[in-house]
């Protein structure tokens, strides 16, 4: 029985990781595209110190944040209407791409 288990519940999470995927280049050219303007080239800089530093952040956490912005249950009138557009996979691929970068310290 408990090979079974283990066998079923391999096969779930092998099946999920897929739908888990990421494409780092993906989210850098889509972060360049959409949100450097307000976050910085590479989320280091942001345009204002309200802008929040998008760099090194948890890729989970960014990523349910971008999809709490897009369903509503999170408002922000900046954010709120960028969010919206976004496919799951790019919200992944922006998750991915910032998580990556290696936050600074900015001084305002």
């Amino acid at each position: 029985m408990n090979k079974l288990l283990f066998a079923a519940t391999c096969a779930v999470a092998l099946a999920a990781a897929p739908a888990l995927a990421a494409d780092y280049e993906a989210g850098k050219k889509k972060a360049a595209e959409v949100c450097a303007a307000c976050h910085g080239e590479d989320g280091t800089k942001p345009l204002t110190p309200e802008t929040p530093i998008l760099a090194g952040q948890y890729a989970d956490y960014l990523a349910h944040s971008l999809e709490a912005y897009k369903k509503g249950a999170r408002q922000n009138p900046l954010m709120s209407p960028m969010a919206q557009p976004l496919t799951d996979e790019e919200i992944r691929n922006l998750a991915l791409y910032y998580s990556r970068q290696k936050a600074l310290q900015v001084k305002y």
